[in-house]
């Protein structure tokens, strides 16, 4: 079958990789659609690899992902099904035309929509995880730094769960015009204003409830500290895929804010599909829809310049959908 395998720095070529073979309880899945994650930017495409650590494995490393069961030796999943598919640590990433997994890790999906909008489900299903840790956020304030995926995804459930000021806070002015699309009641550019003096006019000097960190950048944690209320909350949402990145504060703020510090991970969880399975049910419903997310398509030929487009942030690029299969 043909694959997508990075074999140097942010470069993928095409090579002809073994088609997986089903073991009882598992499925095979013909691959319909993927979506590039900042995670993949930070961790491999970009990554802090050797040079004999390459080539990587095939198909990563693309995690989101929505296919066709066309081989099932699991009775709970049949042929014919379209499923979101969390790949294995041990099995190919989503760059390739097939691949198999076990039942805990497939989200089955309707038939209706097409499979690059619901393959968005995948990343606002963990955004999903990370909000219920605010518990009720009606009538706070809440600031999210960084408005990419993630935190355009932050942007929409804090609009639907009541937030009465919702602050998205990037440096790419497209991306905060998306977030007031999205539900945000205000932006700020910091390259261009001050960040604090507008959160201070925003929250009439009472300061933040709750703060999001989805930037990947180390550097926002120090923000975070800095924006946040006493005994606010601090959600912290950013790999920075390095473990040679290190985050600085001023220590004496950090503890004059006395703040909780939530940092959270759902693919390291026990459940890791649960709350996409959560959001899958709440886009059948109309409540939420992360397919509005998408603003790009690609087809499988043109995955390097898909993913140079996303690490790049071109075309005002929020998220994007390469097409493997049109079956």
């Amino acid at each position: 079958m043909k694959a997508a395998q990075l074999f140097a720095p942010s470069k993928f070529r095409f090579i002809d990789a073994e088609e997986p073979k089903l073991i009882d309880g598992e499925s095979k899945i013909k691959i319909l659609s993927t979506s590039v994650c900042g995670s993949d930017i930070h961790s491999q495409f970009r990554g802090d690899f050797k040079e004999e650590e390459y080539p990587r494995p095939p198909g990563m490393p693309c995690h989101e992902i929505v296919g066709k069961i066309i081989e099932s030796k699991n009775s709970s999943l049949k042929e014919g099904q379209r499923v979101i598919v969390i790949p294995g640590r041990n099995n190919y990433g989503g760059l390739t035309e097939y691949i198999k997994q076990v039942p805990e890790l497939i989200i089955p999906i309707p038939d209706w929509g097409s499979a690059e909008e619901w393959v968005m489900c995948q990343h606002t299903g963990t955004v999903l995880f990370s909000a219920k840790k605010w518990g009720n956020p009606a009538g706070k304030t809440i600031a999210i730094l960084g408005q990419g995926g993630i935190g355009l995804s932050f942007t929409m459930i804090a609009e639907k769960q009541g937030a009465e000021n919702i602050i998205g806070i990037d440096l790419l002015d497209y991306r905060l015009k998306k977030a007031l699309e999205l539900g945000a009641t205000h932006t700020i550019n910091p390259s261009n204003e001050n960040l604090y003096e507008n959160i201070n006019e925003i929250t009439k000097g009472a300061g933040v409830d709750i703060v999001v960190d989805a930037t990947g950048d180390p550097s926002a944690f120090e923000t975070s500290i800095k924006l946040i209320k006493r005994y606010g909350l601090i959600i912290s949402f950013s790999l920075t895929g390095s473990e040679s990145k290190r985050s600085s504060f001023v220590h004496t703020d950090f503890m004059r804010k006395a703040a909780k510090i939530i940092p959270t991970q759902m693919s390291r969880t026990s459940e890791p599909t649960k709350e996409i399975r959560e959001i899958v049910k709440l886009k059948e419903r109309g409540w939420i829809d992360p397919g509005k997310l998408k603003s790009h398509n690609f087809d499988f030929i043109d995955v390097q310049k898909a993913y140079d487009t996303y690490a790049d942030y071109k075309n005002n690029v929020i998220k994007l959908a390469i097409n493997i299969s049109n079956d």
